[in-house]
């Protein structure tokens, strides 16, 4: 790999100081970052180069403090097309011409930026005589695409209007941890999994992430957004692409996201009559959590106080295609939960005819529990003979965690998708046609609250599993499994 120029738009911002510069810093110290390279902030803030070190440093654990000889930056205001003659000004110091441009700014700059780069000339790949690209030109955009389907068209078009879609890379920090990518390992390289991994074995699926925490001082955001938006239309809609999708012919960029893109498709939309009924969403109110009072969503920072955003929402999908059709996909997301959780669980179907007796009561058919985060991991449970006199059943779990083989750290998800977006692989991150077909589905949900603003609202107190009528769309198969009763090992706070 050449040697880059990483400029990130929203240099003096929250992001990169959390996530941008550790992650490059990783990158940095396995020898990816090669001789040459350099990370240029952009902002509106008035800082020196030596300024924009300091504050960084200051803000992490940084061994070799070498690599911020590397960092530098320029202060521009990004909306104005007349100022980036600075920007080519500046880039032009640097030895390498191969440039990622990363936009973690507000969304409503994602139109702007790429526009005022095309009017300054720095979208152009430079070829040499033989044809071959040299000077290489990549975006990194981050969530959300797009507030609704209207607007994720608009961005799209924008984007390829300045650059082809092999140099755009959407970016979505779930696709880059090792637990998310291993949900492809499980199910393909394994062949006991695949003969049973459709509508005749699998009873349901159930995706579940949620936090511990409010929306802290991000209201302002948050209160425009919504769970929806937030989490269930990118996040979870990849995890269940990834349980759902076909096996690609290879692990390709091209490939993968051809199978990706067929699950966002296949997804059977839901009329006016089935969304009342197949999704609950819900706002957490003030609440007791761990001994002490934690405020309602509408006495938060930034929140209108008659504010009707979903903290929390619960929803059946279904898909509409050989593999899955009849097979529920329950979603399930939330702020102020008992604990922080992300879990994927495969509910396999009852034996045909139960032979055996239970001392206590009969366990559920089998599940496979994959595990996000924390504790990374699975479990699969099964039923065993219990040691004694006659034949009775119970359930059993055989469980495996990802510290056995790795620490997984924070930064690990960025750090892996900033080098495989250095190599020019796009493979994990989302293309523009999966964008639009996962709007396609969600954006008739939006509308419905909007033209029904009468649609429940539920209150749930904070430090609570979410409203009790979440129980309602999934009762039919059962229940919602508490996620506590599969975290191994851990030291987090759950209410069980």
């Amino acid at each position: 790999m050449d040697s880059q120029i990483v400029i990130i738009f929203g240099g003096s911002g929250d992001l990169t100081k959390r996530k941008l510069v550790p992650a490059l810093y990783k990158l940095y110290e396995r020898g990816v970052l090669k001789e040459g390279f350099a990370i240029l902030g952009v902002g509106r803030s008035n800082f020196s180069d030596l300024q924009f070190r300091e504050g960084l440093i200051s803000g992490g654990d940084y061994g070799d403090k070498r690599f911020f000889d590397n960092l530098f930056y320029l202060s521009m205001d990004s909306a104005n097309p007349d100022e980036y003659s600075l920007l080519k000004d500046r880039l032009n110091e640097f030895k390498s011409g191969n440039y990622l441009f990363y936009l973690a700014t507000p969304p409503s700059m994602y139109e702007i930026i790429p526009q005022n780069l095309k009017i300054a000339g720095l979208n152009r790949e430079k070829a040499n005589v033989d044809g071959v690209k040299s000077g290489s030109r990549r975006v990194i955009v981050e969530k959300p695409f797009g507030y609704d389907l209207e607007s994720a068209v608009r961005m799209n078009s924008v984007l390829k209007s300045v650059f082809y879609e092999e140099q755009i890379f959407r970016i979505d920090h779930y696709l880059g941890k090792e637990t998310v990518q291993n949900i492809l390992a499980l199910r393909f390289a394994n062949s006991i999994f695949e003969p049973i991994w459709n509508r005749h074995y699998i009873d349901r699926v159930e995706i579940t992430a949620v936090e511990n925490m409010g929306i802290e001082n991000r209201g302002g955001y948050y209160d425009g957004v919504g769970a929806l938006r937030d989490m269930v239309q990118n996040h979870l809609i990849q995890l269940l692409a990834l349980v759902a999708m076909e096996p690609p012919v290879l692990y390709a960029k091209q490939e993968f996201r051809d199978e990706v893109a067929k699950v966002y498709k296949s997804l059977k939309p839901l009329s006016n009559d089935d969304i009342p009924n197949r999704i609950v969403r819900g706002q957490y109110i003030a609440g007791e959590k761990r001994g002490e009072m934690a405020k309602g969503y509408r006495n938060e920072r930034g929140v209108d106080e008659a504010s009707h955003t979903e903290t929390f929402l619960a929803m059946r999908v279904n898909i509409s295609n050989w593999r899955w059709d009849g097979v529920p996909f329950y979603i399930r997301t939330g702020k102020q939960m008992p604990t922080k959780v992300t879990e994927i669980i495969i509910h396999f179907k009852q034996t045909p005819h139960r032979l055996f007796s239970c001392r206590d009561d009969c366990p559920e058919q089998n599940q496979l529990i994959i595990r996000i985060q924390p504790n990374e991991g699975m479990v699969l449970k099964f039923d065993v003979k219990v040691p004694g006199s006659g034949f009775n059943v119970q359930q059993v779990p055989m469980d495996f965690s990802y510290d056995k083989l790795a620490q997984l750290t924070d930064g690990d998800a960025y750090s892996k998708l900033l080098e495989e977006c250095l190599n020019g692989d796009n493979t994990l991150f989302t293309r523009s046609d999966a964008v639009e077909a996962s709007w396609r589905y969600f954006d008739p949900i939006l509308k419905f609250w909007k033209e029904n603003p009468n649609t429940p609202l539920y209150g749930y107190p904070a430090g609570s599993w979410g409203p009790l009528e979440s129980e309602k769309i999934i009762e039919v198969e059962g229940k919602w499994t508490n996620p506590c009763k599969n975290l191994t090992n851990t030291n987090l706070y759950c209410e069980l």
